[in-house]
């Protein structure tokens, strides 16, 4: 099945002939003017494409296949709570976590609004208890060292953030130290215990299902360790769990069998998706990081970008402008690589969460009809701090055989005030590699005078499509648009794909598979069926062992 035999995507792959072998140095020169041209805004970021391999007429076909594809009904759908996701029979109403309390959205006769501010309002109330020193451990010493354990979306989203917000603590949550755990083999959790006090840790377990084998098997190691910490004081495990303990979960009847009391949860809905959850009680680390202001501040980032995307024409509009380039690159110049490059160290987890947000989202190869599809999803994403790859890939991106599309990500602004002369023209120096990183990228040496007579080895080809996405600082309200303008550019281009963006059945295989296996590992079982090569490795660990 090929989703672009349409009019308008015959018309793109005749334009691929001619104009995708087009430099992007001669599409400058052509037109002095591709910037103002080329570059959209909303208030707190810019979004610059001219230095992608487009014109005009690019543009033009591109929002005509989007149109082709009746993307304006499936983002209404998306928005007002219709079952999207199809496969598991559920819509997909990340929106609606970010959506002002004044506001309402019906789901089966009841307004969900309400229900989202009312686990924001129970969350902000735990919040300030913790700030304010009143959450006390067994031994009455207030809790001040939070662990987060959870995996995915419960573990990606908030880590990522609070790296990214670190600039804004406020006073009472600076005392909180915070970690995350992750790592099912227990490397997180075993080098982070011998550190901490017992008496005043809280540990957060975050999981949709409360299922989960990665973070159970962690909570179990954290409750052992607790229970061992508080043997000599013979205080009881129902006890221990309430103090130490709160789960974020859409299943409460799970955390009630794990031992969490009611008075511990916070909850969110199956239909909020795992790498879509941080908006949700999922967000409590931020929340304990940030304060509340700043988290709602993060929120009301986000929806100003779900309002743009909602009202604003596909001509002008940022996620279809972002999401439309990356169709044009993926499926008419065959470019399926995509560099992740913030040149902003706050921001040194986001690859990975866009990793995970793009990749499990649209790495399918089945339509929605349930036909194999006939032309490239989702590429492959990777990326790191811009400084430090340049120490590391950029090579590859430079004289490399391999056509790579690129991101780049900053902030206009940072170190503002007096005192801070030194950090700013750090960030200058900072931007200035930022900005001649993508220069070359794109126009390759035509921006070096003489590089014609240089050897073949110092020459660089350029032509890799580069996007820059500029905050005007970073602040929770353009860190909450900046993940939501991912959010809505995976949506729209699952919409053009034909893909359920909203399902992850791959990872589920894997983990059925995993728990299938452990018996053969544990001698549960002697002989299982299996593949010589996995047979063969099981019987080789059981050896070791």
């Amino acid at each position: 099945m090929n989703v672009f035999a349409t009019e308008a995507g015959t018309d793109l792959y005749e334009h691929a002939t001619t104009h995708g072998k087009a430099h992007i140095a001669s599409l400058f020169k052509q037109n002095p003017k591709r910037f103002e041209e080329f570059s959209f805004s909303i208030d707190g970021m810019l979004l610059d494409l001219s230095k992608q391999r487009i014109t005009h007429k690019t543009l033009d076909l591109l929002c005509a296949i989007a149109r082709e594809k009746k993307l304006d009904q499936w983002i209404s759908d998306l928005f007002s709570g219709k079952k999207i996701n199809t496969s598991e029979d559920r819509p997909a109403l990340h929106t609606a976590l970010r959506t002002p309390k004044y506001q309402s959205l019906l789901l089966e006769g009841t307004n969900i609004i309400d229900q989202v501010h009312e686990n924001l309002d129970r969350m902000e109330k735990l919040v300030n208890q913790i700030h304010a020193k009143q959450w006390l451990g067994c031994t009455g010493d207030a809790i001040d060292t939070i662990v987060n354990i959870g995996v995915g979306g419960s573990d990606l989203g908030p880590f990522m953030a609070c790296k990214a917000l670190c600039d804004f603590t406020t006073e009472n949550s600076s005392r909180i130290d915070l970690h995350f755990v992750s790592s099912m083999d227990g490397s997180h959790i075993s080098s982070l215990l011998d550190k901490l006090d017992p008496t005043r840790t809280l540990f957060v377990i975050s999981s949709k299902s409360f299922t989960t084998i990665d973070t159970l098997c962690n909570a179990e190691t954290a409750l052992e360790w607790l229970k061992r910490s508080y043997s000599p004081e013979g205080i009881d495990q129902d006890l221990i769990v309430a103090r130490h303990f709160i789960g974020v979960s859409a299943t409460p009847k799970k955390m009630i069998e794990w031992g969490i009391p009611d008075s511990n949860h916070l909850y969110f809905w199956d239909w909020t998706g795992g790498r879509y959850s941080m908006w949700s009680t999922i967000g409590l680390p931020i929340a304990l990081r940030i304060g509340m202001d700043n988290f709602r501040s993060m929120l009301a980032g986000a929806h100003e970008m779900d309002t743009h995307f909602h009202d604003t024409p596909f001509e002008q509009n940022l996620p279809v402008l972002l999401a439309m380039v990356g169709i044009w690159n993926i499926n008419f110049l065959c470019i399926t690589a995509h560099a992740i490059l913030p040149y902003d160290g706050r921001l040194s987890h986001l690859p990975s969460y866009l990793e995970q947000l793009e990749m499990e989202s649209n790495g399918k190869n089945t339509t929605r009809s349930n036909e194999r599809v006939g032309y490239n999803t989702c590429p492959v994403l990777w990326g790191e701090i811009g400084t430090n790859a340049q120490h590391a890939f950029y090579q590859l991106l430079h004289q490399g055989t391999i056509p790579v599309m690129c991101d780049f990500i900053t902030s206009a602004v940072r170190y503002e005030g007096p005192n801070n002369i030194e950090l700013k023209r750090q960030h200058q120096l900072n931007l200035s590699n930022c900005l001649a990183q993508s220069q070359i990228l794109a126009l390759g040496d035509t921006v070096i005078e003489g590089a014609e007579n240089a050897p073949i080895y110092k020459r660089y080809q350029g032509n890799q499509p580069c996007t820059t996405l500029l905050l005007d600082k970073l602040t929770p309200h353009t860190f909450g648009m900046l993940i939501a303008l991912y959010e809505h550019k995976v949506f729209v281009q699952s919409v053009i794909w034909d893909i359920n963006p909203f399902d992850q059945w791959g990872v589920e295989l894997g983990k059925t598979i995993a728990t299938g296996l452990l018996p053969a590992l544990t001698g549960e079982c002697e002989k299982p069926s299996l593949d010589s090569s996995t047979l063969g490795l099981i019987e080789h660990i059981n050896r070791t062992n």
